[in-house]
């Protein structure tokens, strides 16, 4: 106890703002002691006027600039216990007193006094500011950097990975296969180099790791900081900026240094797009600090002096935004892509974060993983933590399938809103609306099959139709996409169809339609009229100054046909999903009957209910042009060869 309490005592008295206290406290207490020796009684002025007057005053002093008169009476004369009288006086009575002084001068007669300021307190005033503005920018300059020590701004902010932490191995990643072996490699090269040289390999200088967020790219460097023998440390892109001119480069030194001195070693640099931007982008010109950082960042890397045994390792989600100075061998040698994992990755993910939980009999993480397409590492991450939250909600002890469900719906759609309380004009709605989204999905061809309808509110949607596929798909086909924009516009056609009064619960979808019909134009070539052309450029520039002043790379003409081209394929997709409701009208009855009463049908049901559904036909041949015949030749029939032969 007593050992804390001093530990909090040193704490204080490092902090300047503890001693400025004590310096005005010091400051106060001096000013009150020299006041300690005032024993005069206050009392009415007209007292004091009337003593004087009546010649009982033994002296009399006036004090300037306070206003006082202190008198002391005559030996034996006291006025209310007291022989020391003071009190105050105006300006315009100073006449007075003096008049009636001199007309009744005291024996010991009379004086005045003007009071100066003491030499001490008045230095402690004139150089209170001063003292005030130094000992504030000492607090910024020592603790901008959380190093406790002034003017340390230019050392490194990296954290060395000791034994003592929790160690993160390669078995606890999964689904990223491919970057494990490159990563294992490198390793292998920090532990046992004579193997690689022997065969005049070089170690490569830099590793960049780079794919959508939650993929594990963090996480894959703290499993090379738990499997390498060597130092590690690990520093966030953003600690090499601050509002200092030349503190980035400086750390980026600072570190390099640090890590040759320990080599080999490996620096790990998280979200390095921070600092590692493409130069020149800016609006204002581009020398600026961030600029500066990177080019130390560059001649560390790959400059006249020897790194020795330093492997840089970097993460970041936008790969498209970095100096290419930063791409080229000989820094980032290797470049590895961390991508969303694929079913087997994701049920490997799934059995790491469900390995300390306790799973109830029949739970099935393989089917858990096909429900699941698209998901990163981090999203079966939350699944798992969200359905272990709703479990420990319930009272219950074990993780069910209907948990691990809803958690899924959950992290997709948001939270079920169970207050929010919908009329039943507006639940009707919602269900034809979701009803044709599913029926014209499963009517078509091409599309991903229903899993699952309900008209309950999730997030900010009324309700949803989720449409996922079997398996994992890399591309989609011009019917895919024809198919995709038919039943992304089904809940409006079915809407038009029934209630000839459609609502704005299809903005979000128009929307999605609306972009995917233009990037079917402008970015996949599935225009007859455009044909194969990229138009525009990239698909947002990460600068404004990288386009500003740019035009658009094709003219108003062809600006105008893709618009038209836009407008007939959604006119063509609302136009099928129409008809498809109309066709099937009978089933989109008796799909929303079901909904209003169960709010919540799963893919065995939604089957079932569409048993009497009328299939779309398959869509004609299409090749872009009518110059280009479409061959009566089918593709080859491949089986892939057995052990066997």
């Amino acid at each position: 106890m007593i050992g804390k309490v001093l530990i909090k005592f040193q704490k204080y008295l490092k902090s300047p703002f503890t001693w400025l206290i004590v310096a005005m406290l010091l400051a106060i207490g001096y000013t009150q002691f020299m006041n300690l020796n005032k024993s005069f009684k206050v009392v009415d002025t007209s007292t004091v006027l009337s003593v004087i007057s009546s010649q009982q005053a033994d002296s009399v002093l006036l004090v300037d600039k306070e206003q006082l008169i202190r008198v002391v009476l005559k030996a034996g004369i006291q006025i209310d216990g007291a022989s020391k009288l003071e009190a105050s006086y105006i300006t315009a009575q100073e006449p007075q007193i003096v008049e009636l002084l001199a007309q009744n001068p005291p024996p010991k007669q009379w004086n005045v006094k003007v009071p100066t300021q003491s030499l001490l307190v008045s230095l402690l005033f004139t150089l209170l500011p001063f003292l005030l503005i130094g000992l504030i920018f000492f607090f910024v300059m020592s603790r901008a950097q959380g190093a406790g020590k002034a003017f340390s701004f230019g050392k490194s902010r990296a954290k060395l990975n000791s034994k003592e932490t929790p160690q993160t191995k390669f078995e606890d990643v999964a689904g990223v296969d491919e970057a494990i072996e490159e990563l294992r490699e490198i390793k292998d090269f920090l532990v046992a180099p004579e193997k690689y040289q022997e065969l005049g390999a070089k170690i490569p200088k830099g590793v960049l790791l780079y794919g959508p967020p939650g993929t594990g790219k963090t996480l894959l460097a703290k499993a090379v900081a738990g499997e390498a023998s060597v130092p590690f440390y690990s520093i966030s892109g953003s600690d090499f900026v601050e509002m200092f001119v030349g503190v980035g480069a400086s750390r980026v030194r600072d570190l390099f240094a640090q890590a040759r001195l320990n080599a080999p070693a490996i620096v790990f640099v998280d979200e390095i797009d921070a600092v590692g931007r493409h130069r020149g982008a800016g609006m204002g010109g581009g020398h600026d600090e961030r600029e500066q950082t990177l080019n130390q960042l560059l001649v560390e890397m790959d400059g006249f002096e020897a790194n020795g045994s330093v492997i840089l390792i970097a993460a970041t989600n936008r790969p498209d935004i970095l100096d290419p100075a930063l791409l080229r061998p000989g820094r980032f040698d290797r470049q590895i892509a961390v991508e969303r994992p694929d079913l087997k990755g994701r049920h490997q993910i799934l059995n790491i974060h469900t390995k300390n939980k306790p799973l109830a009999e029949g739970v099935d993480l393989l089917a858990l993983a096909r429900r699941t397409p698209g998901f990163t590492g981090a999203d079966l991450a939350n699944v798992v933590n969200e359905a272990a939250l709703l479990t420990a909600r319930k009272e219950e002890k074990v993780i069910s399938n209907e948990a691990l469900a809803e958690s899924v719906d959950r992290v997709i759609a948001g939270p079920q809103k169970t207050s929010r309380l919908m009329s039943d004009t507006e639940r009707l709605v919602t269900a034809y609306h979701e009803g044709g989204h599913a029926l014209v999905a499963h009517a078509l061809p091409n599309t991903d099959p229903v899993q699952k309808i309900t008209i309950m509110p999730r997030g900010r949607a009324l309700g949803y139709t989720m449409v996922l596929p079997d398996e994992d798909k890399y591309s989609q086909s011009r019917a895919q996409l024809l198919d995709e924009l038919a039943y992304t516009l089904g809940g409006r056609a079915a809407e038009e169809l029934v209630f000839h009064d459609p609502t704005t619960g299809a903005a979000n979808d128009i929307e999605k339609a609306s972009a995917l019909a233009r990037a079917m134009v402008t970015q996949y070539g599935l225009s007859e009229k455009i044909g194969a052309i990229k138009l525009g450029g990239k698909d947002g520039e990460p600068f404004m100054g990288m386009n500003y002043g740019h035009q658009r790379d094709y003219s108003e003409s062809v600006a105008a046909i893709v618009d038209q081209e836009v407008k007939s394929l959604i006119e063509s997709a609302h136009l099928e999903a129409y008809e498809i409701l109309e066709n099937n009208r009978d089933v989109l009855d008796g799909l929303v009957k079901t909904l209003m009463d169960k709010e919540t049908l799963e893919k065995e049901e939604i089957l079932e209910l569409f048993a009497k559904v009328t299939p779309r036909s398959a869509r004609a041949a299409w090749t872009g042009s009518p110059l280009r015949k479409p061959s009566n030749r089918p593709a080859i029939v491949y089986q892939k060869p057995t052990l066997d032969g």
